[in-house]
């Protein structure tokens, strides 16, 4: 028998919500399939968004490619600067600290990665800092920057949420988006099948819709609360449920990197941009108080606050499904992770990727839903683990916050990596996974994770070749990182934002 259909075609597109996920599916959905959809965006002026979502990573670049974004219009008017990388500071140790640095290091052979090396030549005596061989990780502790032939720096951006939502607001118009301001008042099932028939607003207005988007944070009003689809909470190993987020005025030179800097209890982020900084605290309200952690945040600012601080609150965790029936839930509501690794926007653009890749033009098809649900879990698991990795592998332990983390049982995926590379050395990962295998290598060497062996190509070759083959990196990195412009240099000539 012929396989039959599971709903009618899709032609017409309804986004509830706005926001950094609302814009960023408006973008891409108007920029590809614009010319046979109907899509309409929802939302209120006057319901905010979280709006914390200021650093990013590479993949963002590759996105904008994909829908043609002109990287200096979009920085410009999103007061962006480039990004190399993450500083992790007091979070193996007090005092310690090391970058998370894009792009590769060294040189890997065929049957091992570089590190083996590094750490064969490390014994001998022969070998600098693991950073010193990594482009990107030396171009942003001399806080340097340039485009480099063939793409040879990887890098991503810092940028104001706000202001990015409101670009990708003007290019999906161009593309003949249609917004509708208001809020909604009322979701309409079909009673036949359950999927979201229209969408009532305040206003009185339906919207009739054959798929929907779910972009209304972590209300999560049409995946969550309409759909039922239920909330898996991984608190158990992420500890952190609430961040208080401030703006201020910039002081010094933007550095290329974002600064993550472990506390008692949690951690604060700081984000430069072009005309100010972003600051936030993330926190675990099991171990410290909103009041406590609020001064702590406010006495460790370089700059004069531009905005009150304020609290938000959520549960690390994933919806079950993304996509259930006629809706799939974009960004914060389908689930969330702390932003130590500036993956939330990230996720949002792999999922409209995958949307565009699976889109149901025909009709809604049980095989496609499974899929798109897979690789997202996927996607979201292997983010989960890397994030504890950077909690679990520590040697702090003068904080019952950091002795809790480092004595917890993590997942069993996490600790099958842990064990691999504690042993061995060995990193293997999926083809699809977000982090690199030098990501892996970089945060667990960087939290104290030493491998007890290392491949036996690192132990044929002999000493003095070693060697030369650890200076010739080095020295070509220095050479190439010499040569870059500052990064304040560089982005006030390249993409000047201009006056807030």
């Amino acid at each position: 028998m012929p396989h039959q259909q599971q709903s009618r075609p899709v032609r017409r597109l309804i986004i509830a919500g706005g926001g950094t996920a609302g814009w960023m599916a408006a973008a891409a959905l108007s920029r590809t399939l614009g010319k046979v959809l109907d899509i309409k965006l929802v939302e209120s002026d006057d319901i905010g968004t979280v709006g914390v979502g200021e650093a990013t990573i590479p993949s963002l670049a590759q996105f904008h490619r994909l829908i043609d974004i002109d990287e200096r219009d979009f920085m410009a008017a999103t007061q962006a600067t480039f990004k190399l990388g993450i500083s992790f500071e007091n979070w193996r140790a007090r005092g310690h600290d090391y970058i998370h640095a894009f792009g590769s290091t060294g040189t890997d052979h065929w049957t091992a990665g570089f590190h083996h090396f590094w750490q064969k030549g490390r014994e001998a005596g022969i070998a600098a800092d693991y950073g010193d061989y990594c482009l990107e990780h030396k171009a942003a502790r001399a806080l340097r920057f340039g485009h480099l032939p063939d793409d040879g720096l990887v890098y991503a951006y810092h940028l104001d949420a706000s202001r990015y939502a409101r670009y990708l607001r003007r290019y999906a118009e161009h593309f003949g988006i249609e917004r509708i301001e208001g809020k909604i008042a009322d979701v309409q099932r079909d009673p036949a099948n359950g999927n979201v028939a229209a969408l009532v607003l305040d206003s009185g207005r339906r919207l009739e819709g054959d798929l929907f988007l779910d972009c209304t944070g972590f209300r999560s009003l049409l995946l969550g609360q309409t759909m039922g689809v239920p909330y898996d909470d991984w608190s158990q190993w992420l500890f952190n449920d609430s961040a208080i987020a401030v703006q201020t005025e910039s002081v010094g030179p933007a550095v290329p990197y974002t600064r993550a800097i472990a506390h008692d209890w949690g951690w604060q982020w700081r984000i430069p941009l072009q005309h100010r900084t972003g600051n936030g605290m993330v926190f675990s309200s099991r171990f410290v108080d909103d009041d406590t952690a609020r001064a702590a945040l406010l006495a460790n600012l370089e700059g004069k606050p531009l905005t009150e601080p304020r609290v938000i609150r959520f549960t690390p965790g994933q919806r079950q499904q993304v996509w259930a029936g006629n809706v799939i839930g974009l960004g914060l509501a389908s689930g969330f992770l702390e932003p130590i690794e500036s993956t939330s926007i990230h996720l949002i653009q792999r999922s409209i990727v995958r949307l565009l890749q699976l889109f149901p033009t025909e009709g809604i098809e049980p095989a496609d839903v499974a899929e798109f649900n897979t690789q997202a879990a996927d996607d979201i698991r292997t983010i989960r683990d890397f994030i504890i990795l950077h909690y679990k592998v520590t040697e702090r332990d003068d904080t019952p916050y950091w002795r809790a983390a480092r004595d917890m049982a993590v997942p069993p995926s996490l600790q099958h990596r842990l064990d691999l590379f504690g042993g061995s050395g060995r990193v293997f990962r999926s083809q699809n996974e977000l982090f690199s295998e030098n990501s892996w290598v970089q945060v667990m060497l960087g939290q104290g994770l030493i491998p007890r062996t290392q491949h036996h190509t690192a132990h044929v070759m002999p000493e003095r070749e070693l060697a030369a083959f650890l200076d010739g990196i080095r020295t070509g990195i220095d050479r190439t990182v010499a040569q870059m412009p500052g990064h304040q240099a560089y982005v006030e000539r390249y993409c000047p934002g201009g006056k807030p």
